[in-house]
């Protein structure tokens, strides 16, 4: 006979339930929105072109820089192409001065960074950054610059492989000066003042370098459609047919190469169904978002990343801990708490979505990586085994829901882009904690995956699924290859 706490624990994990008609009600919406946001702009589904017009297939060679700007460090790295699928990779990451991220000029930042990437050039390029000098001083115009894909992780308006407007600041950073100019320019002007042999190429999202480096590193002949982030936040990248966006008729001063007939959008899925009709929604997703910095968006993030689920669990766990009759966390020997006051137990975001993957982890009968769990993070002693069931139920089912719901834009995308109805196999490339350390995440998406229809088990075997590490500097500098590769073969169309 099962006790009244695990009987409650077990009724609030059903409401986590997500069963397969809602999957695929959840995938039909996700297609409607999907092609709202390929027809126009300021649509719940961002569907931002990128103007990134080719995957790479792993046989790109040639040397090319990367950097990323994406929080309060600023990364410089090379990366050399071998041309067999594999690459080098060197890099330095600097701290980001604080004064520079809010109160100085953008001009102040910009030179900071080019410092950064001269600093870089002169120890791990010093030949080529020193003949490069020796041929502006003799007057010799021809140039050998290295090509540099910009990873800016804020948010942009993109006019083209290589320029985009900065829309506004997050993270910490506050330089007004710099908002509505062009980030890529920006950078530029700090790199050519320095004169280094530096052309900044590309302006890159991480999600789109997630695909860039999974495609040149996967196994064979198919190029990767989708790059995916289940991380501390959620986003995907897809491949798209030109004919699909309709949108880019009406950007009048966007540039773009027309040959492949293609072009990766990035999803922004993160904000997926923000109106609520088709996601689920329990009473602890709704007090989460109310008492969010951003209530009312990012609603499907909201379910799925890092970021959120152990603050999900946090509220489930304390509806049982506060329930008289059931008694989480309570003593048996005594009506004492075993919960301290100052417990993180008790504070929003107090706990730390990596405890669910250790207690998912744990299957011992003992369940002592979960005792331990609980008394590392939340300062909770002498749980009981009860205890660590209700923790269990509760963690599996949030867990669960987050990775079935994961699968509603794979499938979608799968769907929409028509790639299950070849032999080939379809190449997904992923990246982030959540994809990576969660146990049996991947096992939870592919179980959604067969239960839509149009995907089935058939089209759920085509689909490979592998890690992708580090698109923000490899896959910055295939980005970076690619604008380059456009600049000298194809005059940009002009739309």
């Amino acid at each position: 006979m099962s006790s009244p706490l695990l009987t409650e624990a077990t009724r609030i994990a059903r409401d986590f339930d997500y069963p397969a008609a809602e999957v695929q009600r959840g995938v039909a919406e996700y297609i409607r929105q999907s092609n709202e946001g390929l027809a126009k702009e300021n649509t719940t589904l961002s569907q931002i072109p990128t103007f990134v017009t080719a995957v790479p297939n792993g046989t790109e060679k040639g040397l090319y820089l990367a950097v990323d700007l994406g929080g309060t460090n600023f990364r410089v790295c090379s990366v050399q192409l071998h041309g067999d699928t594999t690459f080098s990779l060197t890099q330095s990451k600097i701290m980001i001065p604080r004064e520079l991220m809010a109160s100085g000029t953008s001009k102040d930042l910009f030179t900071f960074l080019a410092r950064q990437i001269e600093a870089f050039l002169r120890i791990h390029h010093n030949e080529h950054f020193e003949a490069h000098q020796r041929r502006r001083r003799d007057g010799n115009e021809e140039e050998d610059l290295f090509d540099l894909g910009f990873t800016f992780s804020f948010p942009v308006r993109q006019h083209g492989i290589n320029s985009g407007t900065l829309i506004r600041w997050t993270k910490g950073f506050n330089i007004p000066d710099a908002v509505g100019h062009d980030v890529c320019a920006l950078l530029q002007s700090a790199i050519d003042d320095l004169d280094l042999p530096v052309r900044v190429a590309a302006l890159v999202n991480d999600t789109v370098g997630t695909l860039m480096a999974r495609s040149y590193t996967s196994p064979g002949e198919t190029g990767t459609l989708l790059g995916a982030i289940f991380g501390t936040g959620t986003n995907g990248a897809y491949v798209e047919k030109l004919e699909n966006i309709s949108k880019l008729q009406s950007m009048k001063d966007a540039h773009y190469d027309t040959h492949t007939g293609e072009m990766i959008i990035n999803a922004e899925w993160g904000s997926f169904d923000n109106q609520l009709g088709v996601l689920p929604c329990t009473v602890y997703d709704r007090d989460l978002d109310a008492d969010s910095n951003n209530p009312g968006i990012q609603m499907f993030e909201k379910r799925v990343s890092g970021m959120f689920l152990g603050e999900i669990l946090r509220r489930a766990l304390l509806d049982l801990h506060n329930n008289a009759s059931v008694g989480l966390f309570k003593s048996s020997t005594t009506s004492k708490v075993s919960v301290p006051s100052d417990s993180l137990f008790y504070r929003q975001w107090g706990l730390d979505t990596s405890l669910l993957s250790i207690v998912e982890a744990d299957t011992t009968k003992e369940m002592k990586d979960i005792k331990v769990a609980l008394k590392d993070h939340l300062n909770i002693e002498n749980a009981s085994d009860e205890d660590c069931q209700a923790v269990k139920i509760l963690t599996h089912a949030i867990g669960k829901r987050a990775a079935r719901l994961s699968a509603v834009p794979l499938a979608a995308i799968l769907i929409h882009t028509g790639k299950l109805n070849t032999d080939d196999i379809v190449d997904v490339g992923v990246d982030g904690s959540v994809v990576e350390y969660y146990p049996n995440f991947e096992g939870h998406l592919r179980d959604a995956l067969r239960e839509v229809p149009e995907v089935g088990p058939a089209g759920e075997k085509k689909v490979r699924i592998g890690i992708s590490k580090d698109g923000s500097g490899v896959g910055a500098a295939l980005i970076a290859l690619v604008a380059s590769k456009d600049e000298t073969m194809h005059a940009p169309s002009k739309k």
